[in-house]
Formats: C-alpha cells, sequence, structure tokens
C-alpha cells in the first residue's frame, strides 16, 4: 500500500496556529549549564518522582509525578512511533514535562539537551558530562553476560553494563513499571548497559549531518527515526540503545522514560529537528508527511500495513499528561516551538 508521496506541493499547508509566545524558555546544552543549575535540575527531576502522580487511577503501577510520564509513553509507543507524527507528539510530551518540571518542582530553565555528537567516539563516551556521578546522572550498571539471554531480542554490541546503575543521583530510584509495555506495578532497580562504540557509531555528526540534508520532512523522519535492524539504526536507537544496550530501562521501547536520560536524548532530538525547520522556516517550518499507522509504508519492515497520511489537523492522544491540559492535540499545534501550545526555543550556541 505504497501511498506515500514526498512532493513539494503537498506541504503547502496553512499553519493552523499563529506565532504567539513572546517570552519563551531557553533549552540549554547540559555542558553550558553550571554546577548549581545541573544540581537544582536533577534535583527538579527527583522532586517529580517524589509527587504523587495523577494517573494512578488509570495506570496501576503509577506511584509519582514522574510515572505520569512513564505510563503516558508505555501506553502511546505503539501509536507514536514509526509514524509521521514521531518528532510532533515527543515534542509535545518533551514541553509538557518541562512545564511540570518549572511549575511543579521549582526548576527556572527549559528542558535541557545532550549533544551526544559532542561525546561520540568509543574513547570519550562514558566521559561524557552526562554520566557524572555528582553533576550529571550516573554511569553504567555492573555487567551482565547476556549473550545467552533469549529475552534479549537485538543484542547491542560492545555493551558494558546491564545491571543496577552503581553511582550517582538516581542509584536508589525506583522504577515502577514495564518492561515493554505493561503498567502494572513492577518495582525495581534502573538499569544501564552502556554500547560506548556502538553509540559512537549512531550518534556523531556525521549522522545528524546526513539527517540535516533531507530536502523534506518525511525523508529527515525516515533518516531520524532509522531501522529496526542494528545496521539500520540511527540516532534516536543511538541514544535508546547505546545507553541502554540489551538489558538498560532506557533501551525499552516502552518503559524508556524510566531513565531520566530519555529527556535529555529526546530534546536533542527535536533541537535537531528544530534546526531542520530553522533552516528554511518558509518551507519547513509546517511541514509534515507519513503514516498515522506504526509500520506502515515506508516504515514497512514487516510487511504491508494499512494508513493514511497524517496532517496538521491530525489529532495525536496526550492523555492526562498535564492536571487540566488536553487530552487530544493537532500535529499543527506543535510544529512551531514558539507558537501554539509551546513556548521554548534553543540557545545561541546550539
Amino acid at each position: 500500500m505504497k501511498l506515500l508521496s514526498v512532493a513539494v506541493g503537498l506541504f503547502s499547508l496553512v499553519p493552523l496556529v499563529a506565532s504567539t509566545c513572546s517570552d519563551p524558555v531557553i533549552r540549554k546544552e547540559w555542558r553550558a549549564l553550571n554546577t548549581t543549575e545541573r544540581k537544582s535540575y536533577i534535583g527538579a527531576v527527583k522532586c517529580l518522582q517524589s509527587k504523587q502522580g495523577i494517573s494512578s487511577s488509570i495506570f496501576a503501577g503509577v506511584r509519582s509525578r514522574y510515572d505520569d510520564f512513564v505510563a503516558a509513553h508505555i501506553n502511546e509507543t505503539d501509536y507514536v512511533h514509526f509514524v509521521g507524527h514521531f518528532h510532533a507528539w515527543h515534542r509535545y510530551y518533551l514541553a509538557q514535562y518541562e512545564v511540570a518540571l518549572r511549575d511543579e518542582c521549582g526548576w527556572a530553565g527549559g528542558q535541557p539537551y545532550w549533544d551526544w555528537t559532542l561525546d561520540a567516539t568509543p574513547d570519550t563516551f562514558l566521559n561524557s558530562p552526562v554520566f557524572d556521578n555528582v553533576t550529571g546522572f550516573g554511569g553504567n550498571g555492573y555487567y551482565i553476560d547476556t549473550a545467552n539471554d533469549a529475552s534479549v531480542d537485538i543484542h547491542v554490541p560492545g555493551k558494558l553494563g546491564g545491571g543496577c546503575v552503581k553511582d550517582g543521583p538516581f542509584v536508589n530510584y525506583t522504577v515502577t513499571m514495564g518492561p515493554n509495555n505493561s503498567t502494572a506495578y513492577n518495582p525495581r532497580c534502573m538499569t544501564r548497559d552502556i554500547a560506548p562504540g556502538f553509540a559512537s557509531a549512531k550518534l556523531n555528526s556525521t549522522m545528524v549531518e546526513w539527517t540535516l540534508s533531507a530536502d523534506n520532512y518525511l525523508d529527515f523522519d525516515i533518516r531520524a527515526e532509522g531501522d529496526v535492524s542494528i545496521a539500520g539504526m540511527t540516532y534516536h536507537a543511538g541514544g535508546h540503545k547505546g545507553v541502554g544496550g540489551d538489558t538498560g530501562i532506557i533501551a525499552d521501547l516502552y518503559a524508556s522514560p524510566s531513565d531520566p536520560l530519555f529527556f535529555l536524548h529526546h530534546a536533542n532530538m527535536d533541537r535537531v529537528w528544530w534546526t531542520w525547520q530553522s533552516a528554511d522556516v518558509d518551507a519547513r517550518l509546517y511541514q509534515v508527511q507519513g503514516p498515522d499507522t506504526k509500520f506502515a509504508y515506508p516504515f514497512d519492515f514487516y510487511g504491508d500495513v494499512a494508513y493514511r497520511n497524517v496532517t496538521l489537523a491530525y489529532e495525536m492522544h496526550v492523555g492526562s499528561l498535564a492536571s487540566n491540559g488536553p487530552e487530544w492535540i493537532r500535529i499543527g499545534e506543535v510544529m512551531d516551538t514558539k507558537g501554539g501550545k509551546l513556548c521554548y526555543s534553543f540557545d545561541k550556541t546550539a
């Protein structure tokens, strides 16, 4: 059912909303924050992990406000990955997390991002500031040999961990849901399984530049999301599998936000999309195209799947991310980071 067209004319759509944001919060790269700011951000994350959740009546595993975001991602995963609205849904999702950190836990800045291209060599990846055990998110888990683990469907080469994180501010943090699409209560430690070589191959500047060279949104989205095979994975999987390896929680497509690094990884993905949009604002700001159904063409890795093409009017289900927010958001409302439902930008060094 290969009906998609990438003709430029399909993208000449009238914006659904005007840019009305006059005082956007600024998102900065993690190493651009000073020590006090880094500790403040981590403190705000831990604050969310200690506050009562608002969706426990829907998801049995929710114990905290942080869990609300994990549960929402688990619940929506099959509808927002390998689809045309992948970037748009995650953009709104991160924005609501940013709002929660600011309004509920006193964080004064924008959602930080991790520019992994600055760390993308096998010899330096583990030295990234995001893995610092005092001013970062802690490092790897203890090593577990998973070569013969039948529960691992994709083995990541060169993984060095697998068990509970050994240091940093989230040593005692309890993951409550997962694995996979389960939102039942399942308490356990947070795991990481960093694979420096794999991560560096997928998160380097060459990979990003290739993605940014796409002529239209559909090609950009295809390049960013990548394939499901190790060889075909790009920087989306590079962040998840490069840090999560075989058994790290961030490698779980569903429960990956259980690792707070998820939000820095996806904030950088959002920045790359914003960079692509900004290269030709008139032509690209409201470009969107792709299937509304997971694993449909052009992500037809497992065969033909029926689908429709998304448009700016397509409604994405976002659930109860905000206590008083809408449950459905149109793609057109989140295409501009400084308009519609959003109000943020990126630092000038981005």
